[in-house]
């Protein structure tokens, strides 16, 4: 690679355009020396060159999903995975990196948007379904001695929605309307009585003054908090007794075909040496970085995808004594332009056997793509097939840009003010400030008259032949692992889906039939889970 570029003069270029070019050349010779970068540690001495069947890159919750899912399915196929840290779940899988809510709609108000006075249970449904898919193989998984500890991953917490004021109260009520009684949504309560309000949830009663504004909570007692950390080093601990190459502190810095196979450069980030692997099937499951590493690729399938990185913070609650006061996911409406990962919640978390209580996430921005990523993580990732994308939501996001704007200008101050909201008596000095997981939101490629659209879910990519794959975005994210680890195998694995049917069919009973449409099935394999998992009373 040339250390220099012809590139043309500034003179008779207006200011903005100078300022435009600017820019575009600040991002060229990013580009330029990642190029460099990448071509020098292929260049450099190979220790060595490995063969696999599979390579799995980070060691998140979801590389763990689907380790253990093909590990089932072909037990002779050999597994290699790759971690840029030094353990297992230290990024997004970390339990003080993500809320720890197993995400079943069941409180979330963002998958149930009012439509004309009427409320949408679709997304809702839809996200229930692929958490039951959830359940059923964590139980599998618990029944074979894979998870050999179900209560170090997941525990009761009840799932509360949060309203305040006369539109959101009554919103709240048509919204419990619509999911009551639905197989589902079971034993779902509402009240906006203040009595009945203080008992279930003293904390937040406490000090509030029921007389100048109305509130009410929705909620069931069947929700979780999942540690995700400890589901996945539950996952690669039963992996690595089974034969898988799990090697830490190694970084992938290259993705390329090889004939039909792939090839995966890696770089010891201790000692330097440079490694290759050549793998059938190739999964990014590197969180944020899952995206700039499906680019190296070159795959035509990630051409236009865009990623856009959304930081942010957690107040955690220090007195003991408060965190016993309170037992619940309580969940309330997002600020106008607010992300869903940013829709404030007070959670009662259950991390390493110790109870613990949270507020947050306190919406941030940085470029970096992981939370010890590098700050030249988004400029990286800038390509003539994405710009316009991006671009273009930049414009068509206004009310994002704002928020994140006013999340900004927030003090410690402000952050335990907008806490008041849920707990009126809070304190400054009963919480900290921790710093939450990085997210990359998914910019998706140019459509019809929208020029590129934010997408605030999860986004599945792979090629025409199925050898690689990866997963973008971020919530419901961990909670719905297994339902797209299914899908995974559905697209990049069709040929086999015949043969592993009825070993799928022994990991997730459901598969292929709609549990809300089936209460029978839906009651049988609740119980079941209810029982394998621990979450019985």
């Amino acid at each position: 690679m040339p250390g220099w570029i012809f590139l043309p003069s500034f003179q008779g270029i207006s200011y903005p355009q100078r300022i435009k070019r600017k820019v575009y050349i600040r991002w060229l010779i990013v580009v330029v020396k990642e190029v460099e970068i990448v071509s020098d540690s292929t260049n450099s001495a190979v220790k060595g060159t490995d063969e696999a069947d599979v390579v799995l890159v980070g060691a998140g919750i979801m590389s763990a999903t689907l380790g253990a899912m093909l590990r089932e399915l072909e037990p002779g196929w050999s597994q290699i995975i790759f971690e840029r840290l030094d353990g297992p779940a230290e990024e997004s899988s970390s339990p003080w990196n993500n809320a720890g809510t197993g995400h079943s709609a069941l409180c979330e108000l963002n998958y149930t948007p009012e439509v004309k006075g009427k409320i949408q249970t679709s997304k809702a449904i839809a996200v229930n379904e692929k958490f039951q898919i959830s359940r059923q193989f964590w139980s599998h998984q618990v029944d074979k001695g894979v998870l050999p500890h179900p209560e170090g991953f997941i525990h009761p917490v009840p799932h509360v929605s949060f309203g305040q004021g006369d539109t959101q109260v009554a919103y709240l009520r048509k919204r419990y309307e619509a999911l009551n009684g639905h197989p589902l949504f079971p034993n779902m309560k509402f009240t906006d009585d203040p009595d009945e309000f203080a008992q279930f949830l003293p904390l937040m009663a406490k000090g509030r003054d029921f007389n100048a504004e109305k509130v009410a909570v929705s909620w069931t007692n069947e929700g979780t908090d999942i540690n995700y950390g400890g589901l996945a080093k539950q996952f690669l601990a039963a992996a690595e007794k089974d034969g898988t190459d799990i090697r830490y502190g190694h970084e992938v810095k290259d993705i390329k075909p090889d004939g039909s196979r792939w090839k995966v450069t890696v770089k010891n980030r201790h000692t330097g040496d440079i490694s290759v692997v050549r793998a059938n099937f190739v999964f990014v499951g590197a969180g944020g970085m899952a995206l700039p590493l499906l680019q190296k690729s070159t795959i035509p399938e990630v051409r236009g995808f865009g990623g856009f990185p959304v930081s942010g913070q957690w107040l955690r609650c220090t007195n003991e004594e408060l965190i016993e006061q309170h037992n619940a996911k309580v969940y309330g409406q997002a600020s106008v332009g607010a992300p869903p990962m940013s829709v404030p919640h007070l959670d009662t978390r259950v991390i390493d056997g110790k109870k613990g209580l949270l507020f947050g996430p306190y919406a941030g921005w940085t470029p970096k793509f992981l939370k010890q990523g590098s700050w030249t993580d988004l400029p990286k990732t800038l390509r003539p097939t994405n710009l316009m994308s991006m671009l273009a939501v930049g414009f068509q996001e206004l009310g994002l840009t704002k928020y994140l704007i006013q999340e900004l200008l927030k003090d410690e101050a402000a952050k335990v003010e907008a806490l008041r909201q849920y707990m009126p008596t809070a304190r400054k000095e009963d919480w900290e400030i921790v710093v939450a997981g990085q997210r990359v939101q998914v910019i998706k490629p140019i459509v019809g008259p929208r020029f590129g659209s934010l997408e605030f879910g999860t986004a599945l990519i792979n090629n025409s032949e199925g050898t690689i794959a990866g997963l973008l975005g971020a919530s419901p994210g961990a909670s719905i692992a297994p339902a797209a680890m299914l899908e995974l195998l559905e697209r990049c694995f069709g040929y086999k889906m015949v043969e592993w049917g009825d070993k799928i069919k022994e990991m997730v009973p459901s598969y292929g039939v709609k549990l809300s449409t089936d209460k029978k099935l839906f009651e049988k394999v609740w119980e079941r889970t209810q029982r394998t998992l621990k979450l019985e009373d």
